[in-house]
Formats: C-alpha cells, structure tokens, sequence
C-alpha cells in the first residue's frame, strides 16, 4: 500500500486516538472475529503515518469491549463474583492491546517499515473527591429488563431507566488528572516503538492515605488522550471517528461542518451548545485543550483520512491563530 496523506513526518510524534468503530463492526457488533477485523482495517492507516517516518502512540476505546465483559458479570453473578470496572478497564487495555501490536506489526511489515510495537496498560488518577462520584451519569454496558437491574443495584450499583428501552448502569466518569505510566510510554517511544498506551481512557486509580486503589468509574478517552499526547511532546493530535467533521447546529436544519477553528473559537461554540456532551463534545474539548496547551495541530476526522488530518488537511483541524503562541505545555518544555 502506498502512504497518500501528504508529506514526509520524519519524527514528527503523533498521537491517534481511535474511537470506538476502530473496534468494532460497522454494525456495532464486538464478536472477536469482528473486532479483530475492524483492528486490522484500522491498523492499515496508523501503519501508511509510521511508515511516512511519524513517532506514532496511540489510544482507543474500549466501550464495546467493557459492555461486553459487564455482561458476563450480570450473568456469572451467581457462579463467580464480579470484577469491578476498574479491572474491566485493565483487562481490556490488554486485550485491544494485543490485537493491536499483531495488526500493526503485518501491516508495517507490509510497507516494509518494520518497528517493535508495545502495549503500556495504564492508570489515569483522577480525584476521590470529583463531583461525578456524587452523581454518576456515564451510562455503560447493555439495557436490561428492570429485575436485572434491580438485582445490580442491590450489589451497590447505580442504574437508571432510559425509556422503553430498558435499564441501563451509569457510572462516575471523573476528570482525568495525570496519565500515571506515560513515563514509560516515553521511553517506548524515545526507542523507536509505535505505542499503544492509556486505552479506553486509562484504569481510573485515586490517592488514597499516600496509596493508589482503583475505582468504579471509565475516564474519557479523548480527555485522557490530549493529557498523554502532552506527556509525550506530540506535535499533532488526531481524534479518529466514524464522521468527516464535527458539526455546528447538528441535529438542525442548519447543521454545517465546522473545517477549521481556534481554542477560542470552539470554546465559543462549546458554550452555545453545538456539541452534545456524551459524544462530540468530549473531542472537541480534547483538541481545544491540546492546542490551547501548546499543540501545534489538533483534529478530528474519520479514520479513512488519517493522514489527511495529520497535516491538516481533513476534518475539523484546530490551531492556535496564526502568529500567536500558545504556551506550551510542562510535558513538552521538559522534552
């Protein structure tokens, strides 16, 4: 296959954050053989940016792959004990991992760019005290008739009623503050490693007496992923979705796609609500703070234009205004 996204990126470092149609069938399904053929698809673009001389890291989703280890949990409940989410998080960083590392490793082959590939499982700390604890609003997992759910809550969980579809698990899904082990992911890709490091947003651990336990909570992917995009000293994010652009008025007969824009400007349009919390709204946040940071590129596009949207040329590319510099950030003044 031959790169088509543009110019040389000769150590340029990137990170990918791949959602969750990187995982999964078009039709949603997370059967193995679905998953690892949407892998290997995905593996396909991130392999054409190495290859072209880019640094790569990257993260992914796990929402799929959690649900379905959820369901597992609701109907083992009276063999073996649930594991709590914490741990679904780990387990699944491990497994899209290594999925990830054997795709990625034809695929560079392929091209004849052959480099190691590395898996870092990772925890994200985030505050005991963050307010989604108090009110958790995340929802995760599958629907379930209301006696199911009932039985979940009597373990301790929080579950809500969304209609006539049934019940649903909502979870806390806190601020991430420091992605835990991106040391290590540094070192991978100081050696030339691709990295795939804080996937489904990190397993959420708090400091507890001077000591980290996990949590019951799911971190933003996104959120977390312009954090460790910092930590590395990536020039360039790029938040890979199954849509071409995020929308201003979507939803409206006066949707439009939004094709370039400042942190100030998508700050702006955040705060007139063009986009919705649990979906876009994540993204654009992630690319405003990674800019707003001292990133050079941030941007969201589907995966198909991957390399496009590394050099700016597809998707809703965000960069501070021309000959105004943010301020860059810790992570990057002590690379």
């Amino acid at each position: 296959m031959t790169w088509n996204g543009g110019g040389p990126l000769d150590g340029e470092r990137i990170l990918i954050a791949l959602g969750g149609n990187a995982m999964t069938a078009p039709d949603g399904s997370a059967a193995p053989d679905a998953q690892a053929a949407a892998i290997e698809a995905a593996m396909a673009h991130v392999a054409d940016l190495a290859a072209a001389g880019a640094r790569v890291a990257l993260t992914h989703g796990n929402g799929p792959q959690v649900g379905n280890l959820l369901i597992k949990n609701q109907l083992a409940a009276g063999v073996v004990p649930p594991v709590p989410l914490d741990w679904c998080g780990a387990q699944t960083q491990a497994t899209v991992g290594v999925m990830i590392m054997n795709a990625l490793d034809r695929a560079l082959a392929a091209r004849g760019a052959a480099r190691p590939v590395s898996t870092v499982v990772t925890r994200t700390l985030v505050d005991a005290a963050d307010p989604g604890f108090a009110a958790p609003a995340k929802p995760i997992g599958r629907y379930f008739p209301e006696e199911q759910a009932r039985r979940s809550m009597a373990r301790g969980e929080t579950w809500r009623r969304f209609g006539a579809r049934g019940w649903r698990r909502v979870v806390a899904s806190p601020e991430p503050l420091e992605i835990l082990d991106a040391d290590a992911a540094a070192v991978l890709l100081d050696a030339g490693h691709v990295v795939v490091a804080a996937g489904g947003g990190g397993a959420p651990v708090v400091r507890a007496d001077g000591a980290l336990r996990g949590v019951e909570a799911v971190v933003d992917k996104d959120l977390a992923a312009q954090l460790l995009a910092r930590r590395l000293g990536a020039s360039t994010l790029v938040i890979a979705t199954d849509v071409e652009y995020a929308m201003t008025g979507f939803g409206t007969p006066r949707a439009r796609p939004l094709r370039r824009a400042t942190p100030a400007e998508l700050a702006a349009l955040a705060a007139a609500g063009h986009f919705a919390g649990g979906s876009m709204g994540p993204k654009v946040e992630a690319v405003r703070r990674f800019v707003a940071a001292g990133g050079r590129r941030g941007a969201i596009a589907s995966l198909a234009r991957l390399g496009e949207a590394a050099h700016g040329r597809a998707g809703t590319v965000v960069e501070a205004p021309t000959g105004v510099e943010t301020t860059p950030s810790r992570a990057a003044e002590e690379r």
